[in-house]
């Protein structure tokens, strides 16, 4: 893995880069976590506003609250990975969403890439005066219940979701 990663907010610059990293998820079919990803980004600019605009709280649907959106990108400007960052807990988040969502392209996991962007995340998180983050994982996501243990992640009882799934809880305090 390379040492020059870094996270930057979402950028006119770098549409090339993301259209290859969400298509990449397309063609994996598989969940694109974080959940901002899955937006539709055929008018990139709209794309790239409404990530801007939900860290300010405009636009943000009722019953949500503002969330910051940042890519992990590598020294050859590749997106590796996304972050979304939610500034605050609703019930439904404090249960199974938590403050931080992450996930890394397909082609570029288990190479440290996950621990890196949790990592980075959060030391954004700081910046939002949050001083006690919570980070879950389905229990069946064993490679992100490492990530987050490697960051500190201090388990807390798990989340029975409607359909059964188990959520798993873990809290990483930042002071």
């Amino acid at each position: 893995m390379e040492n020059n990663l870094f996270l930057t907010k979402p950028t006119m610059d770098l549409q090339k880069e993301y259209l290859s990293f969400y298509q990449e998820w397309k063609d994996s079919g598989e969940s694109m976590i974080p959940w901002v990803i899955s937006k539709d980004p055929s008018d990139f600019q709209i794309m790239v506003q409404d990530l801007l605009n939900a860290e300010k709280g405009i636009n943000v649907p009722e019953g949500w609250v503002p969330d910051s959106t940042f890519w992990l990108v590598d020294e050859n400007k590749t997106i590796v990975g996304a972050v979304n960052i939610r500034h605050r807990l609703t019930e439904k988040l404090l249960n199974c969403g938590g403050h931080i969502g992450y996930g890394i392209r397909p082609s570029e996991r288990q190479k440290g890439y996950a621990t890196k962007i949790l990592s980075l995340s959060l030391e954004k998180v700081r910046e939002f005066n949050i001083q006690k983050v919570l980070v879950v994982c389905d229990e069946d996501n064993i490679g992100s219940e490492k990530t987050i243990l490697k960051n500190g992640g201090i388990q807390d009882e798990s989340f029975i979701e409607e359909d059964g799934n188990v959520v798993k809880r873990f809290w990483i305090h930042l002071c």
